[in-house]
C-alpha cells in the first residue's frame, strides 16, 4: 500500500492513520468563500489589465501589462480548478477510496496544485527581470521586447511548468493524498526515497529562486529609477515606471508572506532524514497562507492603479496637511521623457551632457 510506484494505490496508504482532521462544514465553508472571492478578485483585475493594455498596445508598459494579464489569468484559473476539486472533496466527506480507485484525480489534483504554484511565481520574477531591462535598457526593450516576443516567454514559463508538475507522472511517482485527506501533492511522510526528496527539493527550490530573482531585479529598478530621477531633475517622468515598480514590490511581498512558510516547509521535509517533523497542521496552515497569494495578487492591480494612488496621495495630505510629491509625476506623457533621460544616462558621454533640457526634449 505504500508503494510509490504503484498508480492504483500509492495515494491511499496515508488513510489508514490520519492524525490531522478538519472540520467538514467549516472547510467547506472556506473553501467555498475563499474560491468565490478569489474567481471575482481576479476577474476584475483581467477587466482593468485588459483596458489599460488597448490603451498602451504601442507603449513600453503593454508588455508589463500582458505578462500581469497571464499572471492574474493563471491565479484565476488555479482558484477555480483547485477550488472545484477541494469542495468536491470535502463534499464527498473525504472518501477518496470511493471515487479515486485509480488515483487519477489525486494526480490531476497534485499537477494542477504544483502548476499553479510555480507558475504564478515564475510569472512575477519574469516581470520583474523585464521591468528591469525596460527601465535600465529601454533601447532594447523598446526593439526586442514586442508583444510576440512576451507572448512566447508566457509560454514557455507555463511550459516549463507544466514539465515540473508532470515530472512525477512521467518518471511513474504517484501524487500522494496528504494526511488532511483534503489535497494532494508530493510525497510528504515519511520521505526517505532519493526521488520524492528531489521533487519536495525542486519545487521549493524553484520558487525561492523566482522570489529572489523578483526581490534583485526590483531592487535593480527601484536604485536605477532614483538616479535618473535625481541626475535629470526633472518634475516629469517616469510615472509609468513608477507605478510599474510599485505594484511589483507588493506582488513580490505578497508572494514572499503567503508562499516562504510552504516553500520552506517543503524544502525542511526534503531535507530531513527519516520521518520529518512537520505536522500535518503545519503544513496545512503553510498551504492555506500560500492560497492567499491568489486572492491578494489580482489586488495589487485593483488598488495600486495611477488613478487610486493619486486618490490617496490627495486624501494624506489633505489629513497630514503635508505636500511631499508634486502631482505632475503622473501626467500621461511622461514616459516619453523616461525612456530619453534613461537612454541618456546609460551613454558614456552622458557625464558631459547636461540633462536639464531633456524636458524640453520630450515635448
Amino acid at each position: 500500500m505504500n508503494s510509490s510506484k504503484s498508480p492504483g494505490l500509492a495515494g491511499f496508504g496515508v488513510l489508514r492513520n490520519t492524525t490531522c482532521h478538519t472540520e467538514k462544514k467549516i472547510s467547506v465553508f472556506f473553501s467555498i468563500i475563499f474560491m468565490t472571492v478569489g474567481i471575482l478578485s481576479n476577474s476584475l483585475a483581467i477587466a482593468i489589465l485588459l483596458k489599460a493594455y488597448q490603451r498602451f498596445r504601442q507603449k513600453s508598459k503593454a508588455s508589463f501589462l500582458l505578462l500581469a494579464s497571464g499572471l492574474v489569468v493563471t491565479d484565476l484559473f488555479g482558484h477555480l480548478i483547485n477550488g472545484a476539486i477541494a469542495v468536491f472533496v470535502y463534499a464527498s466527506d473525504k472518501d477518496w477510496i470511493r471515487f479515486n480507485q485509480y488515483n487519477i484525480l489525486c494526480s490531476v489534483f497534485g499537477i494542477c496544485m504544483v502548476f499553479f504554484g510555480l507558475c504564478p511565481l515564475f510569472l512575477g520574477s519574469v516581470m520583474a527581470v523585464e521591468r528591469c531591462i525596460g527601465v535600465t535598457k529601454p533601447i532594447f526593450h523598446s526593439t526586442k521586447m514586442t508583444s510576440r516576443h512576451v507572448k512566447m516567454m508566457l509560454t514557455m514559463v507555463c511550459l516549463f511548468a507544466v514539465l515540473i508538475a508532470l515530472l512525477p507522472i512521467l518518471r511513474f511517482r504517484a501524487y500522494q493524498i496528504q494526511a488532511s485527506r483534503t489535497w494532494c501533492f508530493y510525497k510528504t511522510e515519511h520521505v526517505e526515497d532519493w526521488e520524492d526528496r528531489f521533487y519536495l527539493l525542486l519545487f521549493s527550490c524553484l520558487g525561492l529562486l523566482a522570489l529572489a530573482i523578483s526581490f534583485l531585479c526590483n531592487a535593480v529598478t527601484g536604485i536605477t529609477l532614483l538616479r535618473v530621477k535625481l541626475k535629470s531633475q526633472q518634475r516629469q517622468g517616469r510615472s509609468h515606471h513608477f507605478e510599474m515598480i510599485i505594484q511589483l514590490l507588493a506582488i513580490m511581498c505578497v508572494s514572499c508572506i503567503c508562499w516562504s512558510p510552504f516553500l520552506v516547509t517543503m524544502a525542511r521535509i526534503g531535507i530531513s532524514e527519516g520521518r520529518s517533523r512537520e505536522t500535518c497542521e503545519t503544513i496545512l496552515f503553510a498551504l492555506r497562507m500560500a492560497t492567499w497569494n491568489q486572492i491578494l495578487d489580482p489586488w495589487v492591480y485593483i488598488l495600486l492603479r495611477k488613478a487610486v494612488l493619486r486618490n490617496l496621495y490627495r486624501l494624506t495630505r489633505g489629513c497630514c496637511g503635508v505636500h511631499i510629491v508634486h502631482l505632475h509625476v503622473w501626467e500621461l506623457s511622461s514616459i516619453k521623457n523616461s525612456l530619453k533621460v534613461a537612454a541618456i544616462s546609460e551613454s558614456p558621454s552622458s557625464k558631459q551632457v547636461n540633462l536639464q533640457p531633456l524636458s524640453s526634449m520630450g515635448q
